[in-house]
């Protein structure tokens, strides 16, 4: 049998202070200082934060890419890692988004909570040729040398350039039979016409005959237009004027360049169109249409007068010029001047005193004066339908 040792006072003392220290301790540890509710809104407030809930964004388990993921949970774009870098667009230097097309000139775009608006900017821009009483190309004016009448009233100039910008061309040229033994030196002028433009150039090739045909989409590879030139297929009428409003609505549609252009070569008059010449005018005649560059290869005096007149009208009412060469030989020589004037003209925008969306035709001319100068010569435009080309698409 084990006798027990008699307990010690000073060691009971020292175990009843341990247990009072170590009761007040949980006591402290358990009191409710903030309540349950309070607790909940706190983590609630930080789950719905942007700011806070960005940092666990970052994660790789999140698709940037996929639409259900809301905006403010998309990783942030950084320039050191270029994630979510864009194409830049335009002068301000703005991005856009990877796989998203940079807005045609003319539109303005923007996102927000994951919705895209869309806005059509109400301004005209104007490609201005000048010339002195000699027909010598002046390119040496600003923007202090020119005003602009809209109805006769004039208007604020928004932006001035009077540099060599790309430009998108669409080339229309008659396969109809009487065009077969001039497609050579057609192929030719049309060819070095493209050689002296700008390396951005875009151009595409219609050919037409009782029809139009795109035997060649919009290209920079000579050698493919080339081709295209050389499809001839010579026969039928001449469908001109639908080929124009064809070509016309290929560039507005697609075209990349705000600058666009068509140059027409035919032989003869129109005699297969379902549109008139009046209708294939204002097709073209919108706040950006192209400047037309027409080369009349015409044959006798009965059909060169109505067709010359049709061929003028395209091209002054749009701000080109309508050539009619004596011989085959002065076809090339006259791509090289349209060449030369393309390169050489002014690029002038203007923002309408009279809102775009009230509509109807409005008359356009620019007057430009500068010491040294007398009597210079303005080729643009004479007009344009309001809101044309925003109803076409």
């Amino acid at each position: 049998m084990h006798l027990r040792n008699k307990p010690d006072p000073w060691a009971i003392f020292i175990v009843l202070l341990c247990v009072v220290a170590f009761s007040a301790a949980q006591t402290q540890q358990n009191r409710p200082d903030q309540k349950p509710d309070q607790k909940n809104d706190q983590k609630d407030g930080q789950k719905n934060d942007p700011k806070r809930a960005q940092t666990s964004a970052q994660s790789p388990d999140i698709d940037p890419s996929d639409p259900a993921v809301p905006v403010w949970m998309r990783p942030a774009v950084t320039a050191a890692s270029g994630k979510g870098a864009g194409t830049p667009a335009g002068e301000g230097g703005a991005n856009v988004p990877q796989g998203q097309k940079t807005p045609p000139p003319g539109e303005v775009t923007s996102e927000k909570g994951g919705f895209r608006f869309r806005k059509d900017v109400e301004e005209v821009t104007l490609p201005v040729t000048v010339v002195d009483q000699k027909q010598h190309l002046v390119t040496s004016l600003n923007r202090a040398n020119f005003v602009i009448y809209e109805d006769n009233a004039p208007q604020e100039i928004t932006s001035f350039r009077r540099e060599d910008i790309p430009v998108s061309i669409g080339i229309v040229v008659d396969n109809s039979g009487s065009m077969r033994q001039k497609r050579a030196a057609v192929t030719k002028a049309v060819v070095n016409l493209v050689q002296a433009s700008n390396p951005q150039d875009e151009a595409f090739i219609v050919n037409f005959n009782d029809e139009p045909y795109l035997d060649q989409d919009f290209t920079s590879d000579i050698g493919l237009m080339r081709e295209a030139l050389d499809r001839v297929d010579s026969r039928g009428g001449t469908a001109l004027y639908d080929a124009v409003i064809a070509a016309a609505d290929h560039l507005a549609k697609l075209s990349k360049h705000e600058k666009k252009v068509l140059l027409v070569v035919t032989d003869g008059e129109d005699n297969e169109s379902r549109e008139p010449l009046e209708q294939s005018i204002r097709t073209v005649q919108n706040e950006s249409g192209p400047t037309i560059y027409t080369i009349g290869i015409l044959g006798s005096e009965g059909r060169q007068r109505s067709a010359r007149r049709a061929l003028e009208a395209l091209s002054v009412q749009t701000g080109g010029v309508a050539f009619f060469p004596k011989n085959l030989a002065e076809v090339d020589e006259i791509s090289q001047a349209v060449a030369h004037d393309i390169r050489n003209q002014y690029s002038i925008t203007y923002k309408p005193s009279n809102p775009q969306n009230n509509g109807g035709y409005r008359k356009v001319k620019v007057v430009a004066h500068a010491p040294g100068y007398k009597d210079l010569q303005v080729r643009t435009r004479s007009g344009y339908f309001a809101g044309q080309q925003r109803a076409a698409k």
